[in-house]
């Protein structure tokens, strides 16, 4: 089984293309763009060619052979 990275989102869910660019899965929106249509992508194991599919703490992402999990940020107003 491959491992998977926790990436850190600041709120409580971040859309697909911000996060793969977060992630270092692809350079440019219009790259997010192109593999997700394109359905190189999948969210918790299902292809998504939803650009806008919000993304919450759990969410798995998978792109290329790279596997990255959502994980939501600590700074959501607790200290």
């Amino acid at each position: 089984m491959e491992s998977v990275d926790d990436v850190e989102i600041r709120d409580e869910s971040i859309r697909l293309g911000q996060f793969l660019k977060l992630a270092n899965l692809i350079d440019t929106g219009a790259d997010a763009k192109l593999v997700i249509a394109d359905g190189l992508v999948t969210v918790n194991d299902a292809v998504e060619v939803r650009r806008g599919r919000q993304l919450r703490d759990g969410d798995v992402v998978e792109l290329g052979g790279i596997t990255v999990r959502v994980k939501a940020g600590a700074n959501n107003g607790e200290h």
